[in-house]
């Protein structure tokens, strides 16, 4: 179960952006928390050959982990799952769509996240629905669908349904 929590911490670790522009200096294993041990276990006889960043990304992922309910630690291991199932192609192109959202400007990510907020929040027959009507659309018809659905639905901030985005959950 260990390494499944390791692991699921991995994905969200590799889903990261660098959190430095240079390398900040490397942190040798001993003198991680013990919690930073214990997490990163699968690590500890590599950690000081990873380079700065990496360590740094792989400690900010077991902070993020060790912050997360149980029941967003279920749905983090479930998307891990899911995601080691994907082909390779799939995830590379999740990837690069993970790293263009990253370069918007906060709002516009914000913006995605509220989208995507009242998409999940939509019964799974509608969300179908939904993606199978864009899936029929052309570029044109989509964003016009979009402005319909923000002038319908994104008054109150929380379920607006910003453009760039697509019904894809």
């Amino acid at each position: 179960m260990n390494v499944l929590l390791v692991g699921t911490m991995l994905l969200l670790i590799g889903a990261m952006p660098a959190l430095a522009q240079g390398d900040p200096a490397g942190v040798p294993w001993n003198e991680l928390s013990p919690g930073e041990q214990q997490l990163l276990q699968r690590f500890s006889d590599n950690w000081n050959q990873f380079p700065p960043r990496k360590q740094q990304r792989l400690r900010k992922g077991a902070q993020q982990w060790g912050t997360m309910t149980p029941e967003e630690r279920q749905e983090a291991k479930q998307r891990f799952k899911q995601w080691r199932s994907l082909p390779p192609e799939q995830q590379q192109q999740m990837r690069e769509r993970f790293q263009q959202f990253r370069q918007l400007p906060p709002e516009q990510r914000e913006s995605v996240r509220n989208a995507r907020r009242w998409f999940r929040s939509l019964p799974p027959e509608q969300r179908k629905a939904l993606r199978e009507k864009f899936q029929n659309m052309s570029p044109e018809e989509r964003r016009a669908y979009r402005r319909e659905l923000r002038r319908q639905y994104g008054g109150d901030g929380g379920n607006q349904v910003p453009d760039g985005t697509s019904p894809r959950q």
